[in-house]
């Protein structure tokens, strides 16, 4: 698999990230395990986590397969912190101390002594932001972290993080940004994807299947086993189930079949190639799923279906 280089460092992570949302909640270990092997026999490095993934549960499962599924130096490990959810209930602090004990808690339930990617899971209006950013810089300085970035932060707030982090002396500049980024949610391309273009950071785009829905597996009704029959994720994938999402799946089908691809593979390739972006970050239930989106690897969209879905697609 291509590696890319995030934003303007020596960091290089493969063109496709996997994300582990899922991980010891609905994806089992045995699950797990095989879409590990799977991402890194198809050379996949980069391996995304938050400790809110499963309240820490996430970050277990991974520890419990570092060093056996893999060497921890053949993977990017990335995690996030200054978010947690409970109960389904929200929770977020970015405090120093509150993601400086994160990080830590992260990094044994992880059993490794850093990360290589060390992120901000959301912005919040309680704590100055040079005290967050302050967490970030001594993550780097001790060692616990190689990198660092922001996630779900807006354009301005994206904005002001890097350009903090470059204008003061001794400050760690951020590396990346992780978003929300497809067919479905192209709001970012207003000014985040400007932003982190201007300031040098890579961009992660999550759910870039947009929450599942362009697969379209969704036309014909809710399949028992998706994420739309859980609890936990029926609100979220029920955003782009409207008369819009339906519009730039049916757009999306269309493209596929003349192709003679999956909807998968048109939508994952689009925003996989779209400026500025660094490694689209899959998260997959099962193996045979994340297979079907590692194969779209080599597919490339004619200039006219881009030029047709970007069409479609715009607010």
């Amino acid at each position: 698999m291509q590696q890319r280089a995030v934003g303007r460092t020596g960091l290089k992570v493969s063109r496709l990230g996997l994300g582990t949302m899922t991980w010891g909640r609905d994806t089992d270990e045995h699950e797990a395990r095989d879409q590990l092997i799977g991402f890194a026999e198809a050379g996949g490095t980069f391996l995304d986590t938050a400790a809110a993934y499963g309240d820490g549960a996430s970050e277990e499962l991974i520890g419990s397969l570092l060093g056996d599924v893999v060497a921890r130096d053949e993977v990017v490990l990335a995690t996030k912190a200054g978010l947690s959810r409970r109960s389904d209930q929200r929770s977020a602090d970015t405090s120093r101390g509150t993601l400086l004990t994160t990080l830590d808690a992260s990094l044994k339930r992880m059993r490794v002594d850093h990360v290589d990617l060390w992120q901000v899971h959301v912005w919040t209006d309680d704590t100055p932001l040079e005290e967050t950013l302050g967490a970030l810089d001594l993550a780097v300085t001790s060692g616990r972290a190689s990198y660092v970035g922001v996630s779900n932060y807006c354009g301005w707030q994206t904005a002001q993080a890097a350009t903090w982090q470059r204008a003061v002396p001794g400050r760690t500049p951020l590396a990346s940004t992780q978003v929300e980024y497809s067919l479905l949610a192209r709001q970012v391309e207003l000014e985040v994807l400007p932003a982190a273009q201007a300031l040098g950071l890579g961009v992660f785009p999550w759910s870039p299947l947009g929450r599942g829905v362009l697969t379209g597996k969704y036309r014909t009704g809710t399949p028992a086993d998706s994420r739309a029959a859980s609890t936990h994720f029926a609100s979220f994938v029920e955003h782009y189930l409207d008369e819009r999402g339906r519009g730039i799946v049916e757009a999306v089908v269309r493209a596929a079949e003349g192709l003679g691809w999956s909807p998968l593979e048109v939508a994952l390739v689009w925003v996989r190639d779209r400026a500025g972006v660094t490694a689209p970050i899959l998260g997959a239930r099962t193996a045979a799923q994340l297979k079907a989106a590692l194969d779209a690897d080599d597919l490339v969209l004619p200039p006219e279906i881009v030029a047709a879905l970007d069409d479609v697609s715009a607010d």
